[in-house]
């Protein structure tokens, strides 16, 4: 009988042993998926700046970014621009464009719209090829669109910073001056309070 003890105590602990290697088995495919990712995430990235390098290669040899306006170039498009207000919220820039056709040849039709909303202000801007044809729109003041009398004139240039003030406040605290002299009564609770406390 002594024989049969030994026999039966270790393959519990093999047992054990074999439930370790699972999960350490699962462990490390865990680990080997996790570093394959990482692998691919690394070579999708270097790809992504290769691209980004050529893009910005090819950019700077064309001459630059051309989405940045110069000061320059912005002030002659506020030349060949019209301000059109009250107008139509369902009005379409096609609809516009052809009210504005016979002026002239129309590079754009601009709407602009609540950036929150996204519905239309009411106002929008015309740009014309050449500054000449602005003033055969401006003769369009008053004209009739969709039920609606337009406003119509030439586009001003925004100067930043022009004409902002303090906005709706009005005072905006800080110090109202004069020395107002000794009172007893002053911060002390009084009546009713029927007034200001000064």
């Amino acid at each position: 009988m002594a024989d049969v003890e030994p026999t039966q105590s270790p393959p519990p602990q093999n047992e054990e042993d074999t439930v370790v290697d699972d999960g350490e088995e699962e462990e490390s495919k865990e680990i080997m998926l996790m570093k394959q990712r990482v692998e691919e995430m690394e070579r999708e990235a270097k790809k992504l700046r290769e691209l980004q390098a050529a893009a910005e290669a090819n950019a700077s040899a064309e001459g630059g970014d051309e989405s940045m306006e110069t000061e320059e170039e912005k002030a002659m498009s506020d030349n060949r621009s019209i301000y059109i207000g009250n107008v139509d919220y369902a009005s379409t820039p096609e609809e516009i464009q052809a009210h504005f056709q016979a002026c002239g040849v129309i590079n754009r039709v601009t709407i602009l719209c609540d950036k929150f909303t996204g519905h239309p202000k009411g106002y929008a801007y015309v740009e014309f090829a050449e500054p000449e044809h602005v003033d055969a729109a401006v003769a369009l003041d008053n004209s009739l669109f969709r039920g609606r009398l337009l406003k119509v004139t030439a586009k001003r240039t925004n100067i930043p910073g022009y004409n902002r003030g303090r906005g709706r406040g009005g005072y905006r605290g800080g110090y109202r001056g004069g020395y107002r002299g000794y009172s007893p009564y002053r911060g002390a609770a009084r009546g009713r309070g029927r007034g200001r406390g000064f």
